[in-house]
């Protein structure tokens, strides 16, 4: 098992030792081997997606817990296939892409029509596929971002998927639209039998504000969470939060001062705790991105993350560019170093 502590360093006792104040564990829905029975069940979910949730949290080294331990691999449209692949180019193959998620253990993989259904005959039985509808494809010039479909949810429910995805840029221009869009699609999904994952991101220039980046604030990320779970996303896929006061800063929108006197602070549990109250108090899983490859920093960082959204109350991690960019024994053992966290008793619910 991976030495969780050593990998946290001088913030061991930090992360490991904090207990959440502002809203308290025994509010949550937590992550849970019941948690289709305790949780989902209320919901108008019916039979077949519950059947289809129930496989994801089955598979892997996870299974049975509750948890779950993502690959998602869309960059190669999202940030060019060189520009994501060229480190470890054999995964331009699609079946090299969905065997490290078999290896690494994951209960499930995400990505795009293309890879997917390439190589769905050989792995849909094998492995949870989750298709990504839409993306931000960066071929345009001047460079836009706008997410676009790519994909029907048809599609994905054909090539034996248990779940679509998609991505809405809150805060963007085009976010209604998307709003829109997705919203559909995951009806869809729903009516198919498919659980749904929104990656519940935010993008707008006037986030940035006094050499600040608010767009992964924990007041704005928790109430894109919130328009998430209002579309009917089964699961949020939200960056880690690093800062609060968005809302203050940007000067819009509407908050409270409760937000972030009582309710929050500045321990990073408890900005990803906010995140997850956002979430339906956790009806909804959050699930937090492991971010960019930066190297040899990527392990400790990643069980860093793990360590805060599983304290938080959230149901797991999913990461990409870490373990793809890489040999595959070494995005193998970072993606086993990931679940070791949630498979461990020693780091509870704070």
């Amino acid at each position: 098992m991976t030495d969780i502590a050593k990998l946290l360093g001088e913030e061991a006792d930090h992360l490991l030792g904090h207990t959440c104040e502002g809203i308290r564990r025994d509010s949550l829905h937590l992550p849970g081997p019941d948690f289709i029975d305790r949780v989902v069940a209320d919901s108008d979910r019916s039979p077949a997606v519950m059947r289809n949730m129930q496989a994801l949290f089955q598979h892997g080294r996870l299974a049975g817990t509750g948890y779950l331990s993502l690959l998602p691999v869309d960059q190669g449209i999202e940030h060019s296939a060189g520009a994501s692949f060229a480190p470890n180019p054999l995964y331009f193959d699609p079946a090299n892409i969905v065997e490290l998620a078999l290896e690494g253990g994951c209960n499930g993989v995400a990505s795009t029509l293309g890879v997917l259904s390439s190589v769905a005959r050989r792995y849909a039985h094998k492995i949870p596929m989750i298709l990504k509808l839409n993306h931000n494809e960066t071929l345009s010039l001047p460079t836009m971002y706008d997410q676009t479909l790519f994909a029907e949810v048809e599609q994905a429910h054909d090539m034996g998927c248990v779940a679509v995805g998609a991505t809405i840029y809150f805060g963007s221009l085009e976010s209604r639209r998307q709003i829109m869009e997705i919203s559909e699609a995951f009806e869809r999904a729903h009516q198919l039998g498919m659980a749904t994952v929104l990656w519940a991101y935010l993008r707008n220039p006037e986030f940035k504000k006094d050499g600040k980046d608010y767009h992964v604030a924990a007041d704005l990320t928790g109430q894109a969470n919130h328009l998430a779970a209002t579309i009917k996303a089964d699961i949020v896929k939200q960056k880690l939060p690093e800062i609060n006061g968005g809302y203050r800063a940007v000067g819009f929108g509407h908050t409270h001062d409760k937000v972030y006197d009582e309710l929050t602070s500045d321990h990073p549990i408890d900005l990803a705790r906010y995140q997850v109250a956002n979430c339906y108090m956790g009806r909804a899983g959050l699930i937090n991105s492991g971010g960019g490859s930066k190297g040899h920093t990527d392990l400790g960082e990643a069980v860093r993350t793990a360590v805060i959204n599983k304290r938080a109350g959230g149901m797991g991690l999913i990461s990409g560019r870490k373990a793809f960019q890489k040999p595959m024994k070494e995005g193998v053992e970072l993606l086993n170093a990931i679940q070791d966290v949630y498979l461990s008793p020693d780091v509870t619910i704070a």
